[in-house]
């Protein structure tokens, strides 16, 4: 199941939209260019599993 989630560019600052899939576990890191300055941002995604709620953290990927 996928859902999308918004971040914040760790670079810019700019807002971004995210396809999560929810089935590859609540706790999920990887690597996405932002749709804006496409400079790479390390995603951290939290998930609750009981209410399927999305948190990302942004760092920057050097």
């Amino acid at each position: 199941m996928q859902t999308t989630a918004e971040y914040y560019c760790a670079y810019c600052g700019e807002p971004n939209t995210t396809f999560i899939d929810v089935s590859a576990g609540g706790q999920q890191s990887y690597v996405e260019d932002c749709q804006v300055c496409c400079r790479p941002n390390i995603l951290y995604i939290r998930i609750n599993e009981d209410t399927l709620d999305v948190e990302i953290d942004t760092e920057y990927d050097e």
